[in-house]
């Protein structure tokens, strides 16, 4: 009897084991969370979008000034990255403002990965313009600044904003972390883009790294529109 009682409560736990065919195990996640930590989980995920969407507007309006004054391609980009980045955060903001988040997920995870198609079609296209002649960027301080910032903001946006899309089994909370995380990965190329730039004349260094992050983007793309991000 107690041998059968010890199978039947080791059920569940082997069902949400074999559902988890992506090795993320997202469903036992959200089998965990009751619904008073779910509130509070879904509240945090608005308060870091929310954060992350002020910022980016911020960061995007500076960048383009700044890269507009300096004639640098890259900083331009990094700022239509930034308006990029505030459509994927405004698809979770407006996947977790209604009352079932979960059925909002699907078109979620379809803004998202759209956003990182563009984004590395963007960076792309403006990597070839950079290493084929375009023109010569200026020395920007402001365009160094910002990027220094992001590097230091970005990376525990993300962070917190995956911690909670991981505690509640949200793919697109995920999906838009690692957009996110991808903008720090941007903050460094532009940052040692813009110092090597300035300090020894060296233009082509930022296109180039510019476009490996540019095949992370469809990598991920690719995932989000899936829905395979690990959760």
């Amino acid at each position: 009897m107690s041998g059968d009682a010890g199978k039947r409560s080791e059920l569940p736990l082997a069902t949400v084991q074999d559902s988890c065919t992506d090795g993320c195990c997202a469903p036992e996640a959200v089998a965990t969370v009751d619904a008073q930590r779910r509130a509070v989980l879904s509240r945090r995920v608005r308060l870091l979008v929310g954060a992350t969407i002020t910022y980016n507007v911020i960061e995007a309006v500076i960048a383009i000034s700044a890269g507009s004054i300096a004639s640098s391609t890259a900083l331009i980009g990094f700022g239509l990255d930034s308006v990029i980045e505030v459509a994927s955060a405004a698809a979770v903001a407006w996947q977790f403002s209604g009352q079932d988040p979960e059925a909002r997920e699907r078109t979620a995870l379809k803004v998202i990965a759209v956003s990182f198609f563009a984004l590395a079609a963007y960076v792309t296209v403006e990597s070839a313009r950079s290493l084929f002649g375009a023109e010569a960027a200026e020395h920007s301080t402001v365009g160094i600044v910002l990027a220094a910032v992001s590097l230091l903001v970005m990376p525990f946006l993300s962070a917190a904003q995956r911690r909670a899309g991981r505690e509640l089994g949200s793919a697109s909370a995920v999906a838009d972390s690692k957009q996110t995380l991808l903008c720090t990965y941007l903050s460094g190329v532009l940052l040692v883009g813009l110092l090597l730039n300035s300090l020894f004349g060296w233009s082509w260094a930022d296109p180039i790294v510019a476009l490996v992050i540019a095949a992370v983007a469809v990598k991920e793309g690719r995932e989000a529109w899936r829905g395979e991000h690990c959760c």
